[in-house]
């Protein structure tokens, strides 16, 4: 454990009875949004970040934020030091990254008698979040997932570069630190067996494995998500259809902006992606529909965690985070739990800026198309009249880059 600040806590939140949450991961706009869900509901919260001064930790929804790393030995010292002070009932903790995700799964027996973790057996985990395992199990169950290859050699990207369709995209099993300390993108786009090799060679020491998987053509529009919760029995208390509206940076970004919708396809194939590993805890399947055929392809599963779009659900009225926060706990369900499809929106305002100045350059978008875009109920990612810091915090760190490249 680094070092720990005690925050104030936003005013008119008021404290409830159940156990205390704890949030690894607050440096993000995940764990920024998932915080916010949970103090909004009066259940007291403390972050965890690996990085004190990001926009996110900067949030009045903790009552205490502890410096840490997110993964490995020091994130489960962190959480055993940090239990001291969270009264006598065990805390339920909810990662927020992919790391910390992996971390308290394989490690979970140490922390058993100090946290409720809502999160299923580690191998169903591992299955979910490593790629390799899932492509595998994909084309086993005939889940609607797009041809990849594992890339563990040079000759590995050659044998690839002979049957893959173009454009094909390269990416890790996990985004680990190591692929993080590179790049924030999920993958790399790559256009002809030439490109996939340079590609290859040149991030190869990113990450011990890759994966080449062809493209499915379509618009930022044409993506799909369902998020989910799935109780010990495997029983879906909770799913939330949505779509992107655009991402940043574009075309293997995070979402920008984001819709509900309804798509039956995409809810039912969540069923049966999770459905076939009895999987319990928060779950995300994304897939998007290819341009050329129409069909739908899963994108990629996220498992053990809310997602940056999650907070879609709880802006629809559907409480996603606190439905997991609940069952972890042992207290009652809340009863807003299924989508009553009231058209709400989700916005990250700068990034979908960024976004939007891209495709209308591109002629992709119309300022009319995007402002149109933004009507009806709306839930933000970082912005809160509330808690207003991180989202000036955010504004004002682009501003000294964009100022530090100026000179």
């Amino acid at each position: 454990m680094r070092r720990a600040d005690t925050r104030r806590r936003a005013s008119g939140r008021s404290m409830g009875r159940g156990p205390a949450a704890v949030v690894v991961g607050l440096d993000n706009i995940t764990g920024l949004q998932t915080a916010r869900i949970l103090a909004d509901r009066g259940v007291r919260v403390y972050g965890v970040a690996a990085n004190r001064r990001h926009f996110g930790a900067r949030t009045n929804a903790c009552v205490h934020v502890v410096e840490s790393r997110l993964s490995g030995s020091e994130l489960v010292d962190t959480l055993r030091g940090l239990s001291r002070r969270l009264g006598p009932d065990p805390a339920v903790l909810i990662p927020c990254t992919d790391g910390a995700v992996w971390s308290l799964s394989a490690q979970r027996e140490q922390l058993l008698d100090l946290f409720r973790l809502p999160l299923g057996d580690h191998d169903g985990i591992d299955l979910l979040m490593d790629k390799v395992r899932f492509a595998d199990h994909a084309m086993m169950h005939g889940l609607a997932a797009p041809r990849t290859e594992v890339l563990r050699s040079h000759a590995d990207a050659e044998k690839a570069a002979e049957v893959l369709s173009w454009p094909s995209v390269v990416k890790p099993p996990v985004k680990a630190e190591a692929w993080l300390a590179h790049t924030s993108a999920k993958g790399i786009p790559v256009h002809g067996p030439e490109e996939l090799l340079d590609v290859y060679d040149r991030v190869a020491d990113w990450a011990p494995v890759l994966l080449a998987q062809e493209w499915v053509e379509g618009p930022e529009d044409g993506l799909f998500s369902c998020n989910a919760y799935f109780d010990a029995s495997g029983t879906p208390l909770v799913t939330f259809v949505a779509r992107k509206l655009r991402q940043w940076p574009p075309q293997v970004g995070t979402s920008a902006s984001g819709e509900e919708c309804r798509n039956d396809e995409v809810l039912e194939e969540t069923l049966r992606v999770f459905g076939s590993v009895d999987f319990h805890g928060l779950a995300y399947l994304e897939m998007k529909r290819d341009s050329r055929t129409g069909a739908m392809s899963i994108i990629e599963p996220n498992v053990g965690r809310p997602t940056g779009r999650s907070a879609i659900a709880e802006g629809g009225g559907v409480e996603l985070v606190y439905t997991a926060y609940c069952d972890a706990a042992g207290l009652p369900l809340p009863e807003a739990r299924t989508q009553q499809y009231v058209g709400t929106t989700w916005l990250d305002v700068r990034r979908d800026v960024q976004a939007a100045v891209v495709g209308i350059r591109r002629g992709e978008l119309t300022a009319r198309e995007w402002l149109t875009s933004l009507r009806g109920p709306r839930t933000h990612a970082i912005w809160s009249a509330r808690d207003p810091r991180p989202f000036v915090t955010d504004l004002t760190n682009v501003a000294r880059t964009a100022a530090r490249r100026g000179r």
